[in-house]
């Protein structure tokens, strides 16, 4: 069965609530003019019993029927009859009274032969228990007829709302929900050329203006996406293309021609240092996808990062005499981390640092122990970096450095990118500062994770 759409069930639902509502002040108004009528009645009756009683008693003998007749004659939708103590009729003003009317005393409502009588019985004389009994009888035809035009105008009412509202809640509804519309239709626009549609968001009411930017960030982060993704292929390709062409040219060469077993030799060796680049270049690039898809499980296990950093120091210490570069370090604090991630993490900051740091510069190492963190940083002194370059420092092969060079494993361009990812597998985040003269990377690590 086919689900109704939301136009039509708001439709269908404005249109229940007025019938409901149509519908219940309709029944309240014809009870209320019912209930009108019975004490117009009551009143009518009430004072006309008075009235009959007054003639009775001031009667003279043998002109009681004239008295009676004359009084009834006045109003012409109204009856008499006196009953005798023994329940025997004694006097009826009309010829149309019903033979069988109620007995129980006060107000009673009666219909017979297609007439409605509202009829009244009270004792001639209250004060005698054997009195004489009156009843009268008011013919209510004309008020019956009221109300049932009452009842059908109010059937009619309800229906003709109820598709009024129907109709309006379907216009107004279809209106309300254009903005979706709009948003569908700019969904299904949406392809990998067109990621840099946008909804209007001005032009939105307030109960979409949230959705319509949530919309639009969805969007603006899968441009992103598409452009990293595109920027990182046509890197691949770039990164790979040199030391190929390398190896092709290479091999070419050397086959063209017999030449001494060394020659062979020389160049099966220059053609395994390209082949090494590209297989670390092949396992960067699956460490960072690993790292994409969360699996990267780093070990938990107790660290002093100042021991952790003082064997890497040691390690750079020979380039960075060979550079004319000071290397510090000061601080210290404790850690649950993987001890060969986080080395490789600091590795790269140090080896990028150094690269960076001009002759008699110097490359500081921080470690701050703070209350839940643990913050390391690596400070190198040279020139620093513009602004809108910080943002993309951890792109995959981005280099800041304009003068690039290609197929060179130092220069790869993968090396923060897997910083990152290796901080981020641990519960940490990195960021960058950089001003005139110096060039500080900051690593913030979570305690206890």
């Amino acid at each position: 069965m086919r689900r109704l759409s939301l136009s039509s069930r708001l439709a269908l639902l404005f249109a229940a609530c007025t019938a409901v509502v149509s519908l219940f002040a309709g029944v309240l108004f014809n009870r209320a003019s019912e209930a009108h009528f019975i004490e117009l009645d009551q009143q009518q009756l009430d004072g006309k019993l008075i009235g009959l009683r007054r003639a009775l008693q001031a009667v003279q003998p043998g002109t009681g029927e004239a008295r009676l007749a004359d009084e009834m004659s006045r109003q012409a939708d109204l009856s008499l009859r006196i009953t005798g103590s023994d329940g025997q009729p004694w006097y009826d003003s009309s010829t149309h009274i019903p033979k069988e009317l109620p007995q129980q005393p006060g107000l009673a409502t009666l219909r017979q032969d297609g007439t409605d009588y509202r009829v009244l019985n009270a004792p001639l004389y209250p004060d005698k228990s054997d009195s004489p009994q009156l009843t009268l009888l008011l013919d209510i035809t004309h008020h019956q007829h009221f109300l049932q035009r009452m009842q059908h105008l109010i059937w009619l009412t309800v229906g003709l709302s109820a598709l009024a509202t129907a109709l309006l809640g379907a216009w107004a509804a279809r209106s309300g929900l254009r903005p979706l519309r709009r948003m569908s239709a700019v969904a299904r626009g949406i392809s990998a050329q067109s990621l840099n549609a946008r909804l209007p968001e001005g032009q939105m009411p307030p109960e979409l203006a949230e959705m319509a930017h949530s919309f639009n960030a969805m969007l603006g982060r899968l441009d992103d996406s598409f452009q990293r993704l595109s920027a990182f292929s046509a890197d691949i390709a770039h990164e790979l293309r040199t030391p190929l062409s390398n190896l092709l040219t290479h091999t070419q060469v050397t086959l063209t021609r017999p030449r001494p077993i060394e020659d062979y030799r020389e160049a099966l060796h220059s053609n395994l240092e390209e082949l090494q680049w590209m297989a670390q270049l092949v396992n960067d690039m699956l460490y960072l996808a690993k790292a994409d898809h969360g699996l990267l499980m780093p070990k938990r296990e107790a660290l002093e990062l100042a021991d952790e950093s003082d064997v890497l120091l040691e390690f750079f210490a020979p380039l960075a005499e060979d550079a004319g570069v000071t290397l510090s370090r000061e601080g210290n604090a404790q850690i649950k981390g993987d001890r060969s991630m986080l080395r490789r993490a600091l590795s790269n900051l140090l080896d990028n640092a150094l690269r960076f740091t001009p002759a008699a510069g110097s490359v500081h190492l921080s470690i701050v122990d703070q209350p839940h963190a643990v913050q390391v940083s690596v400070e190198n002194s040279g020139d620093g970096i513009s602004a809108e370059l910080l943002p993309r420092l951890f792109d995959r092969f981005y280099r800041a450095d304009p003068a690039r060079q290609e197929g060179s494993s130092e220069h790869a361009g993968l090396g923060l990118a897997i910083t990152q990812s290796i901080v981020r597998a641990h519960g940490g985040e990195i960021h960058c500062e950089s001003e005139a003269g110096w060039t500080r990377f900051v690593i913030e690590l979570p305690k206890g994770k």
